[in-house]
């Protein structure tokens, strides 16, 4: 589990095929390694993935097919959020984010206003019924408050520093984007489905 709060921006400094998928050296930037081990679970743009070497301030993943296939943003060259699993004493300052990429967005607008930054994307199919006003949403694993929804565009207003701090700055209308929605929504209608009324 993770909480949607990015602690560095890394860099995927190479993608090396693999029989059935993918595997990824990242450097991570200021992301801390020292208590990464073997087996342990890392953030990437949004994805979990599963640390198999370590030997900072570089670490690899691998990548299945079908991962590739239902995300985006894992390109040699490309930078990536970063984030380690969430331990059970820590500060949960976004909302409970699994890892499991829900479907690719796209991005319609990113453009200033004021001091902040309005952020518009359109959901896959299958996803805006999960989306609410005031809701949570993570975008490239990062968490962010939905502001409004209208049908399958939803907006969001990015502050300066979340801005900085994220690889938001190199977003751009028609980018891709990996999309977890709130895992609260899945499970209520999940519950009403199988509960009926």
């Amino acid at each position: 589990m993770f909480t949607g709060i990015v602690s560095a921006v890394g860099r995927i400094e190479s993608v090396r095929p693999l029989a059935e998928g993918v595997r990824l050296v990242i450097d991570a930037g200021a992301l801390d390694l020292a208590d990464v081990a073997l087996g342990d679970s890392i953030a990437v743009n949004g994805v979990c993935l599963t640390v198999v070497a370590c030997k900072a301030p570089k670490f690899e993943a691998d990548v299945s097919a079908a991962t590739l296939e239902v995300t985006c943003g894992l390109r040699e060259g490309g930078f990536v959020n970063l984030e380690k699993a969430l331990r059970l004493s820590d500060r949960l300052g976004g909302h409970l984010v699994s890892g499991h990429v829900d479907g690719v967005g796209v991005v319609l607008a990113f453009e200033p206003r004021g001091e902040s930054w309005f952020l518009r994307i359109c959901a896959p199919d299958d996803l805006p019924r999960y989306i609410a006003r005031k809701g949570s949403v993570t975008v490239n694993g990062i968490s962010l408050t939905v502001n409004d929804v209208q049908g399958d565009v939803f907006d969001i207003n990015i502050i300066p520093h979340t801005r900085a701090v994220t690889t938001m700055a190199h977003l751009a209308a028609g980018d891709p984007v990996n999309l977890e929605v709130d895992l609260l929504a899945r499970y209520a209608e999940r519950a009403r489905a199988w509960g009926g009324d």
